[in-house]
């Protein structure tokens, strides 16, 4: 139980950042997968794979986020 007055282990809160967390994380391990096909390819848009590496990197810090706020403050 997570301490709270519900008989709900997870706030509604908690389990909207655990969805997102997950849509982001798929969305990451898609990008790399287009990025890595497109690497093998001479004739690839470099533009679109640097614009497919900068959202990847977005979506990597937004997962960080996500991740530290879901995570319980250890240090006081």
């Amino acid at each position: 139980m997570c301490g709270d007055d519900t008989n709900e282990p997870e706030s509604e809160y908690v389990k909207q950042l655990r969805q997102r967390l997950e849509r982001l994380k798929s969305e990451h391990r898609d990008l790399d997968d287009v990025i890595e096909r497109m690497g093998d390819d001479p004739r690839r848009d470099e533009l679109l794979v640097r614009r497919l590496k900068k959202r990847k990197l977005s979506l990597k810090d937004e997962i960080i986020k996500i991740e530290t706020q879901l995570l319980p403050d250890i240090i006081a």
